[in-house]
């Protein structure tokens, strides 16, 4: 991952506060998530547009860009299960009294 900004971790948790208070009785985390993914691509898909001076330059950069955005993905989402992994108990305050 890129090295990152004194902002960057507050703009992600403003993301997962929404994503949070998105959750009830109707909407479980898995469509959040959905949602989550499907805003995430499209966004990424306009900050890539916005790289390019047409639609031919960008289809001939579309197997590059998805190499990209998936890798840092994956690396992210990798980083994060990780920290979950380590810190399972306190994250998701399990009771090892049970």
């Amino acid at each position: 991952m890129q090295e990152v900004d004194e902002e960057f971790y507050d703009r992600a948790d403003t993301h997962i506060h929404l994503s949070n208070d998105q959750i009830n009785e109707k909407v479980g985390m898995g469509k959040v998530s959905a949602s989550n993914m499907y805003a995430t691509a499209r966004f990424n898909a306009w900050v890539s547009a916005c790289g390019w001076q047409s639609g031919q330059e960008m289809a001939e950069a579309k197997e590059e860009t998805l190499e990209y955005f998936v890798a840092e993905y994956r690396k992210m989402l990798e980083d994060n299960l990780n920290d979950y992994i380590d810190n399972f108990e306190s994250y998701m305050q399990v009771n090892k009294n049970a």
